[in-house]
């Protein structure tokens, strides 16, 4: 282990003992770690008996983004937002587009030294309004990103989850209490191609869905379209229908292209077509705001309105040229629109 890895590290909030052996309870692997074994998210590491996060405090990635990066296209449109990643992820996906530090420990990254309160001062100074988590997976360093969204609450900075949703209950719960806005990526509605896919299972990502809904985290959905492995209309149909009668029809859900990468090089890209078929299906099941992601100057980025249909935002790519919403209104016809649009 490198020593690097060790300057921040942070007892991990949520484990349990079992003679030497720990039990890591922040996600559903819940990994039995024997001494000086390391955990499935390759960030946490049993010491004499006691589960610590190497991740702590050890980003190997900083970067200034455009909200719309995420993609969180409801929350502070044309905003700012101060990214943060730490290597480390507690899924195994093929086609992972980050797994240069999605795949490796901590302790095989170039990291900065960055604790809480001065990632706090670089978003401000940046004139960023939240802070996003992502890039990597941010369950793997759950301690960091509470601690951080504790001194944003306290301090009026929003906060962004760009995640999996692979995390138990209770760390969940707790979190979303610091937590502004979430963006999770549905990998596919299928159990059985989930699981191959990532080496997790769709029944825990669903129930963060659930979680985030009812404890009032504003969410948005990403759903990539990977030929072969997730562009069974059939199923997707099957997930839109679940999302409207589970009360999420207002969360926006983002189709998108996928590219060739990682293990999955030689999947071809995406037809446009089949993304454009998506959408039809996700409004027709009742979804409220559908988009296209991976496709820039196709319409496909911009947001209408629910009842009149008028163009509210036009977009393309991360830039935003027009916005007609007007406290949290359509313009046109005055409907509601779904979303947080200003800091409060």
């Amino acid at each position: 282990m490198n020593e690097k890895s060790w300057k921040w590290r942070k007892e991990v909030f949520y484990f349990d003992k079992k003679g030497d052996t720990v039990i890591c309870k922040v996600c559903p692997h819940n990994c039995n770690i024997i001494l000086g074994g390391i955990g499935f998210c390759r960030s946490k590491v049993n010491d004499n008996g006691t589960l610590y996060s190497i991740a702590y405090s050890n980003p190997c990635s900083l970067s200034i983004d455009p909200i719309e990066k995420k993609p969180l296209f409801h929350f502070l449109p044309q905003s700012k937002t101060f990214s943060l990643a730490v290597a480390g992820c507690n899924f195994r996906c093929l086609n992972c587009q980050n797994w240069p530090i999605s795949q490796v420990s901590p302790a095989d990254t170039e990291n900065y030294e960055l604790l809480p309160e001065k990632a706090l001062d670089l978003a401000f100074d940046n004139d960023c309004a939240s802070i996003s988590f992502t890039y990597s997976e941010p369950v793997t360093f759950y301690e960091y990103i509470f601690d951080i969204a504790c001194l944003a609450k306290e301090r009026g900075m929003s906060t962004v989850l760009v995640s999996n949703g692979y995390i138990n209950e209770k760390p969940l719960r707790n979190l979303t209490r610091y937590i502004d806005a979430a963006n999770i990526d549905l990998k596919t509605f299928d159990e059985k191609k989930h699981f191959e896919l990532t080496k997790g299972h769709l029944k825990h990502v669903l129930n963060t869905l659930k979680i985030l809904r009812d404890e009032g985290v504003w969410v948005e959905i990403t759903n990539l379209i990977i030929p072969q492995w997730s562009d069974d209309m059939d199923i997707v149909k099957r997930m839109c229908e679940w999302l409207a009668e589970n009360d999420m029809s207002y969360f926006p859900l983002h189709f998108s292209r996928f590219s060739p990468m990682h293990k999955l090089k030689n999947v071809p890209a995406t037809p446009v077509s089949l993304i454009k078929n998506a959408c039809n299906i996700a409004k027709e099941s009742g979804i409220k705001y559908v988009y296209m992601g991976n496709i820039h100057g196709d319409k496909g980025e911009n947001t209408y309105c629910p009842e009149c249909n008028k163009l509210l935002i036009e977009r393309n790519g991360f830039s935003v040229f027009e916005n007609n919403i007007v406290s949290r209104k359509c313009r046109f016809c005055n409907c509601v629109i779904d979303g947080i649009w200003n800091k409060k």
